[in-house]
């Protein structure tokens, strides 16, 4: 509220090389007018648009302040398929709004009210408002741009976020994100200081990690500009780049028509990058290193970025969503992934192959709780396991030039295939692999 994609100026300049960030003005801010709509679904679609129209498909949304309300509202409606945009990698969250009401003083939100009253912003008032979302005075350059950017706000915007935006609560229907996200909070900030964003925030992003930013409060990209992109930097290096990119002619499919909602969202769940620091859920730590070992051996990953597989099947085995059935004699999936891997972890890594081809022919003995024809079954089934994670990544669809998913999307008319035969390609398909 009261700024525009000025404020990222600085961060632009920090991070480039790592992202190219593309400011959004919201209706009533900067040079967009409050036409387009304040309510927190009009700003939704506002970005929406503006994503859509950039033509990007491996993206991060930044969110600072009443913006984190919207960047959450895309990223939930991404995830879900629901507004037809595909490639987000990762949100950032910047002092943000949560999906709840947000917290605040309603002495502060009357007087803010009385500012915008009777027509634009004053010059003190605006002042004021920047010297009270800052931990110290900024410098002269950045304090009168930020003061022009509260100016030139349209007084209708600035009261309807504070009459019903910042109350729009969101949180009653939104379900937990997997997105990767980073949380970054001003150590000085009055309402949403570490504390409430943990409280608030954190709890509707289980991939996320928080950050408090010292010697800043509200206006985080005013304030810290080197500080906040060095942490951005580094979330994106460590949590997302190293995973596999679904290639762009592929993510124009998907974000396409011809894809259906529900397979929008499911795809782009699961191309989501994993966590490599993650916690195993069903799996000690040595029994994930034991599968992670055994999956480069099963499903060898050449190139750039790989699917953690073995993350992957432990996050299965966590939910019980095996296939249904197990053969006579086989303890529950879980059980039998832990002990085969417990008797494969005394097996060092340079004759784990062989030991595995024993598995597989059953003439592997151990002290361990699965005899020889137990553990070649169960490496049947991880291995099938193993393979399914890998193909069931659209980047991976991409490489064995699968696009049998786009066969019609939510219309009442599917348009299916009309090219079936060898070789043949319809001309709305990606050249895909090629192999």
């Amino acid at each position: 509220m009261g700024s525009s994609a000025e404020e990222f100026a600085l961060l632009r300049s920090e991070l480039a090389g790592t992202l190219d960030l593309v400011g959004i003005d919201l209706p009533g801010f900067g040079r967009s007018p409050a036409s387009g709509g304040t309510t927190v679904e009009e700003m939704a679609v506002l970005v929406e648009r503006a994503i859509g129209a950039s033509g990007a498909t491996e993206w991060a949304i930044v969110g600072h302040s009443m913006g984190g309300k919207v960047a959450t509202v895309v990223a939930d409606r991404t995830v879900s398929g629901a507004n037809g945009l595909f490639g987000l990698r990762a949100v950032v969250l910047l002092a943000a709004s949560p999906l709840a009401p947000e917290p605040m003083d309603e002495g502060r939100r009357a007087s803010m009210l009385a500012w915008a009253a009777d027509g634009p912003i004053e010059p003190h008032h605006a002042a004021e408002f920047v010297d009270a979302n800052t931990a110290g005075v900024l410098p002269p350059d950045r304090h009168e741009q930020a003061v022009q950017d509260v100016q030139r706000a349209d007084p209708r915007a600035w009261r309807d976020w504070l009459l019903r935006g910042s109350r729009e609560d969101w949180s009653t229907t939104a379900d937990p994100n997997p997105v990767p996200t980073l949380v970054l909070a001003g150590a000085e900030d009055g309402d949403l200081a570490a504390d409430a964003q943990r409280r608030l925030t954190m709890p509707h992003w289980p991939a996320a990690e928080l950050h408090e930013v010292a010697d800043a409060a509200h206006l985080l990209p005013w304030e810290r500009p080197q500080e906040v992109a060095a942490l951005v930097r580094d979330f994106w290096t460590r949590r997302i780049a190293h995973g596999p990119v679904v290639p762009a002619d592929q993510a124009r499919v998907i974000a396409s028509p011809r894809v259906s909602a529900r397979t929008r969202g499911v795809l782009a769940v699961r191309a989501l990058s994993d966590d490599p620091d993650a916690t195993p859920d069903a799996l000690t730590w040595q029994q994930l290193d034991v599968l992670r070992a055994v999956a480069r051996i099963v499903v060898p990953q050449p190139g750039e970025g790989e699917v953690d597989v073995a993350l992957r099947v432990d996050r299965q085995l966590a939910a019980g969503q095996g296939d249904g059935w197990r053969p006579d004699g086989m303890p529950t999936d879980v059980d039998a992934y832990r002990g085969a891997l417990d008797v494969l972890g005394a097996v060092s890594a340079d004759d784990l192959a062989a030991a595995l081809e024993d598995v597989a022919a059953g003439r592997y003995r151990s002290d361990g709780p699965l005899d020889a024809e137990q553990l070649r079954v169960w490496f049947e089934d991880a291995s099938v396991d193993l393979v399914k994670q890998w193909l069931a990544h659209p980047a991976t669809m991409s490489e064995i030039d699968y696009d049998g998913f786009a066969n019609g999307g939510d219309g009442v008319r599917k348009q299916g295939f009309q090219l079936l035969g060898a070789g043949q390609r319809e001309a709305w398909e990606p050249e895909g692999a090629g192999r």
